[in-house]
């Protein structure tokens, strides 16, 4: 993979998808769209990377786990909540949560959790994308934006996203690894167009980019040697930092 090109982060915003595009090193723009797909159509031609926050690889029995989100978790500390095990790849195509339950349940032993079902559709989509058009598998990968703030920071975080002083955690975060981090937020901010897009999604997206652009600290991920899916998929969580989280 070389790194000339776009290099995209997006994340599910409970409706639409948000795009933070850096064009190599600089940041070039940000756009919504409709669907995972159609950001797919969008950047195909040119993405040389693009980091979702929903998971890549999924579960389809009891003796599978995705051992990368037990580590997120671990690296995570106090912010540890923030991270769902997905439901099973079937489950994903259930429409309403009792049917959803007892197929992740049948499929893996395991509860789903709200939060997970919450998630179902957009996890399915790119699931299908992924299996639908094998050549978006070597651009398209899934990266947690509190394990990339994590392995910013240094450190764990002490606040959670969703209040002032987990926003005022995270912009400082994006300032001290690029000065320019808080102009960036805003500028992604000011390119919704009032879309439904809460500003904790901004930063999830802004430090997604950051992530998959080109830059002097090594692309990780959790674990280092992930096991794949049944249908091939690696099960993964990318992130940028000089030196491994955890020995994976």
């Amino acid at each position: 993979m070389t790194e000339d090109g776009l290099f995209v982060g997006t994340v599910w915003c409970s409706g639409p998808w948000l795009a933070v595009v850096f064009d190599g090193t600089t940041f070039d723009h940000a756009a919504t769209f409709d669907g995972i797909g159609d950001v797919w159509l969008r950047y195909e031609e040119r993405a040389t990377r693009i980091l979702v926050d929903v998971p890549v690889g999924l579960v389809d029995g009891e003796t599978d786990r995705r051992r990368c989100d037990a580590l997120a978790r671990d690296v995570l500390g106090p912010r540890r909540d923030a991270v769902f095990d997905p439901p099973a790849r079937e489950a994903t195509r259930k429409r309403r949560f009792p049917a959803a339950s007892r197929t992740h349940e049948r499929k893996t032993g395991r509860d789903l959790s709200q939060r997970a079902f919450e998630a179902r559709e957009a996890i399915a989509a790119v699931d299908e994308l992924l299996q639908e058009l094998p050549e978006a598998r070597d651009v398209v990968g899934a990266a947690h934006p509190e394990v990339c703030f994590r392995a910013f920071a240094g450190r764990p975080l002490d606040y959670p996203r969703d209040v002032a002083a987990g926003y005022a955690e995270r912009l400082r975060i994006l300032a001290e690894y690029d000065p320019d981090g808080p102009v960036t937020v805003q500028q992604v901010a000011e390119s919704t167009d009032g879309a439904a897009i809460d500003v904790s999604d901004v930063l999830d997206a802004v430090v997604l980019a950051y992530t998959a652009r080109p830059a002097s600290d090594r692309l990780r991920s959790l674990p280092s040697d992930p096991p794949r899916d049944a249908t091939g998929l690696p099960m993964r969580l990318w992130y940028r930092a000089e030196t491994a989280l955890l020995e994976s």
